[in-house]
């Protein structure tokens, strides 16, 4: 089969398409051609050797969508799509023609996605699930503050806090594209500048949010903080440009602010699949939308793929495979 390896950390350019065989699943495994796959910051990371669990050689990638063509005899031919925090790290990844992943993670993807969409949705969403419902607790009435709406994550955190029953806060540096889920269905847009807390908290009656899920961290840790409401929540799964933070432990405590990491690199294939069954019955129930594609590369292309998603194209970058 075809596939993307890398043999050493570094730039997107340390990637190789090369010939590898084709896996013979082990009992208790699937093997699933893969259709679609898409490329995550995440992905850029891994290649660049931020993780430090990554062994090269390493065949890269976590969301997947393709057809199970060996395993049990019951999923043979059937679509199916997941991520995890292990493919693409300490198992060879979805940046192939087909991945070998065990039978317990295999679930169908929704009827309502092609292969294309249906790739573009695992991290993003996972974490978003992970840290707004399983951490947060998100319920119907409570108001949540997305820090980085406009991005992957603060899309489908957006989309699953309204299926919640909650009202959203958008906060960003910059609007939601306007023809992305988040901008149909945030409540208000608040700029990211030294006026954001004061805003957040006028439209919050003056008592702050419920809930801050914030996708940027590091820089904006303080500001994460400074807009939840007393016992209010807070969930973190970044630190972008500031690996270390400083704030008020005093008003932090006087807050009684519940502080939760989330980190979908934890869940592997296996343990992710419980989050990806619940979101294939909202998807094709129509209660959340495919997040906008917005560039499309063969395999032969991935180094192109991986620049673009360095580069912070808008968008979800997916890679046609088969």
């Amino acid at each position: 089969m075809k596939a993307i390896q890398f043999k050493s950390f570094g730039t997107p350019e340390v990637l190789e398409l090369i010939d590898l065989p084709t896996p013979a699943p082990a009992a208790g495994s699937a093997l699933v051609q893969v259709k679609s796959a898409s490329v995550n910051p995440s992905d850029v990371k891994n290649v660049s050797g931020h993780f430090d669990h990554t062994v090269p050689p390493r065949v890269p990638g976590r969301d997947f969508s393709g057809v199970v063509t060996a395993g049990p005899s019951e999923w043979i031919g059937a679509e199916v799509w997941g991520t995890g925090g292990d493919i693409g790290f300490t198992r060879d990844g979805t940046h192939a023609e087909f991945i070998e992943i065990p039978a317990a993670a295999l679930v169908r993807k929704p009827a309502s996605l092609t292969h294309e969409q249906a790739a573009s949705i695992g991290v993003n969403f996972v974490v978003g699930w992970l840290g707004t419902v399983d951490y947060a607790q998100l319920v119907a009435g409570e108001t949540i503050a997305v820090i980085g709406v406009s991005g992957g994550v603060g899309g489908a955190v957006t989309q699953i806090a309204k299926a919640r029953g909650a009202r959203v806060i958008g906060v960003g540096r910059e609007a939601p594209h306007a023809d992305s889920p988040a901008a149909r269905l945030i409540d208000a847009f608040v700029p990211m500048d030294g006026d954001t807390a004061r805003r957040v908290r006028e439209l919050t009656g003056g008592a702050g949010a419920d809930v801050v899920y914030d996708a940027v961290g590091g820089v904006a840790f303080e500001l994460a903080l400074a807009l939840a409401k007393r016992r209010g929540r807070v969930v973190e799964i970044s630190a972008t440009g500031k690996r270390r933070v400083e704030f008020d432990l005093i008003d932090f405590y006087h807050n009684e602010t519940q502080l939760f990491g989330a980190d979908s690199a934890k869940l592997g294939v296996v343990e992710a699949a419980p989050i990806m069954r619940a979101l294939v019955e909202a998807f094709d129930a129509g209660r959340f939308t495919a997040p906008v594609v917005a560039e499309r590369y063969p395999l032969e292309r991935a180094r192109d793929a991986y620049a673009a998603v360095a580069a912070g194209t808008p968008g979800r970058v997916v890679i046609e495979i088969a």
